[in-house]
C-alpha cells in the first residue's frame, strides 16, 4: 500500500506530536567581533541564499560532531566555543523535512576559505543580508543574536514561507 503525502496549508494541518523529519541537521552561526560568518551556498537545499555553513546530521553523530564537521567541511575553519542555541523544524508542502539545530561559536581555528560548497561572507550584525536568505531567518536569527534560546516551525512551498509558529 503506497502511503499518500497530504499538502499543508498551515501548521496546523501538521500533526506535530507524531512528526518526524526526513534529515536532522545543523546550522552554526560564528559571531567575533560584531560580526557574523555566513555563506553562500553553492549547491544543495538553498543554493543561491546566504545562510549560516551546515547540513545534515551522519548516523552515529552527535549533532555537535555534526555542527563542527559541517563548517570545517564548508569553510575550511574550526569553530570553537560552540553553543546550542535552539532548533528549527521545517516541513515542506512537496513531503521534504528537516529538523536543524542551530549552534553559534565565538571563535575559529584557521581561514574561512571558499568550497565547493560555500563562499564565506562576513557581515556586520547591523547589516545581516535577510532579504538574500532563507524567510524564516529574519524571524529567530536577531533572537539568536539576542542570546535568546530560539524553536520555532515552518511550512515551506519552495521558497515562500506560508506559515510559522515561534515556541
Amino acid at each position: 500500500m503506497t502511503e499518500t503525502f497530504f499538502a499543508p496549508k498551515s501548521l496546523t494541518d501538521i500533526d506535530w506530536t507524531a512528526w518526524q523529519a526526513k534529515d536532522p541537521a545543523t546550522l552554526t552561526f560564528v559571531i567575533k567581533n560584531k560580526k557574523i560568518l555566513l555563506i553562500r551556498k553553492k549547491r544543495g537545499l538553498g543554493a543561491g541564499k546566504i545562510n549560516g555553513p551546515g547540513g545534515r546530521q551522519e548516523p552515529g553523530e552527535t549533532r555537535l560532531e555534526c555542527a563542527v564537521r559541517e563548517v570545517q567541511e564548508e569553510l575550511c575553519i574550526t569553530p570553537l566555543n560552540m553553543q546550542y542555541r535552539g532548533e528549527c523544524r521545517f516541513q515542506f508542502v512537496d513531503g521534504y523535512s528537516i529538523h536543524v539545530h542551530l549552534f553559534t561559536a565565538t571563535d575559529y581555528e584557521g581561514t574561512p576559505t571558499e568550497t565547493d560548497e560555500a563562499i564565506p561572507l562576513w557581515f556586520n550584525l547591523d547589516a545581516i543580508p535577510y532579504e538574500e536568505m532563507w524567510e524564516d531567518d529574519k524571524v529567530w536569527l536577531p533572537l539568536m543574536l539576542q542570546g535568546k534560546a530560539c524553536s520555532g516551525r515552518y511550512l515551506f512551498d519552495n521558497d515562500t514561507m506560508l506559515d510559522y509558529q515561534l515556541e
